[in-house]
């Protein structure tokens, strides 16, 4: 085994273990509406195997940041790779719904076991202004892996390709992450200067922690509400709906890369205010538009959530740094979590609008687009508070510098 540690190879696996994410996130997207024919499932047991993908993400994640420093980043990638492996397997060969919401939990355990080791384990391969710019470069492979994988579904389905092939393209990438990772030696954690656990928890319950706690699950279903039922709601409108989820995706990748400066300028908490406007916007335009202005709201749609998650990571990094590496996987945790928790909710409002519209007399193509388009009208609430939300967030923060308003905040809390 190789004693020297190889960044250049591990990064590059980190990279493939990261579109298996993404890939993971886009292709099942674009197989939704298969897997409601074959297996005769409603949309609200197809939202419950949404939610499955972002119930094992945050568990595996924030596991995997509590004994990250005590197991190494090996043991968690195969862990990954083993549930991987298993998620892809049981659904190519599912037999029903039971089969396919567990399938898609080992996926999101997978999911989960990446983050947790990864962005750690780059973080202790490089310093300073190098190691932001790579994981600046990992990350954007989320967006940038669902841009490929949304292309490939399409190009796969126009084919007549059925779903357990597109399923099939997941394992590529995996296989790939696996033989980088195979034989490496892996870097040693930095943990001599990590803050002890107790000042974390402390940090954890002040005041601007608890509300960005809360604003973080508001994100995160805005950003991943819309995109994971893109294929379904909007397979009526006129619109190529992978085509859509590819330009958005593929925007925010672009907007990630070169979002230093725009950051800079506008400072996080004028960004988040600004992505709350477009995302409501983007959303009311995919609820009323139809054919090519269907592109137009997916341009506003990911200017708005192109920064919400690693601005709400980099908030709490730059203002609660008390908290730690533990406050920021429970922020990313509770993000996965509330997208679990509305999948099925989402699923439950678009029956519903069903139902409603057919009542009225709808019936074939123009039921399916004014019940999606009703539920997608639902789905601006949520930007909708984080507008009032981060309106009051810039007035709270406006005279507050980084790095010291929370010290205060903990310091007035009971200790643990």
């Amino acid at each position: 085994m190789n004693q020297t540690v190889n960044p250049s190879r591990l990064f590059l696996a980190s990279v493939f273990a990261l579109i298996t994410t993404a890939f993971s996130f886009s292709i099942r997207a674009g197989i939704l509406p298969q897997l409601g024919a074959e297996f005769g499932l409603s949309a609200e047991q197809l939202g419950f195997i949404n939610s499955m993908w972002f119930v094992g993400f945050p568990i595996s994640m924030i596991i995997g940041g509590l004994v990250y420093n005590s197991v190494g980043p090996k043991l968690i990638m195969q862990i990954a790779f083993v549930c991987h492996v298993l998620g892809i397997l049981l659904t190519i060969y599912a037999q029903g719904y039971t089969t396919l919401l567990i399938s898609t939990l080992f996926i999101g355990i997978g999911n989960g076991c990446t983050e947790a080791a990864c962005n750690p384990m780059i973080a202790d391969m490089y310093t300073g202004s190098q190691m932001n710019k790579m994981l600046n470069r990992f990350h954007m492979w989320f967006p940038g892996g669902i841009v490929v994988g949304s292309l490939i579904s399409l190009a796969m389905t126009k084919m007549g390709m059925g779903w357990q092939a597109q399923i099939w393209f997941i394992m590529l990438p995996a296989l790939t992450y696996v033989f980088l990772f195979f034989g490496q030696t892996f870097p040693a954690s930095k943990t001599a200067e990590a803050t002890s656990l107790s000042s974390n928890l402390r940090a954890m319950f002040s005041p601007l922690y608890i509300f960005m706690f809360c604003c973080m699950a508001l994100t995160a279903i805005s950003e991943f509400g819309p995109q994971q039922w893109t294929a379904l709601i909007l397979s009526k409108s006129g619109a190529e709906p992978l085509l859509i989820l590819a330009l958005v995706t593929g925007l925010m990748a672009v907007g990630r890369y070169f979002g230093g400066p725009i950051i800079h300028r506008l400072d996080q908490t004028g960004v988040l205010l600004g992505g709350a406007c477009f995302a409501t916007l983007g959303i009311y335009l995919f609820s009323t538009q139809t054919g090519a202005m269907a592109y137009v709201a997916a341009i506003f749609f990911a200017i708005g959530v192109c920064y919400f998650w690693p601005t709400m990571v980099g908030f709490v990094a730059e203002r609660i740094p008390a908290s730690g590496a533990l406050g920021m996987s429970i922020i990313g945790g509770v993000g996965m979590f509330s997208t679990s928790i509305f999948q099925p909710i989402i699923g439950g409002w678009l029956d519903s609008e069903r139902v409603e519209k057919a009542a009225s007399g709808l019936t074939g193509d123009a039921l399916e687009l004014a019940a999606g388009q009703a539920t997608l009208a639902k789905m601006t609430t949520f930007p909708i508070i984080l507008i009032v939300a981060f309106t009051f967030l810039w007035f709270w923060m406006r005279n507050r510098k980084p790095g010291h308003i929370d010290e205060k905040l903990v310091a007035e809390q009971p200790q643990l």
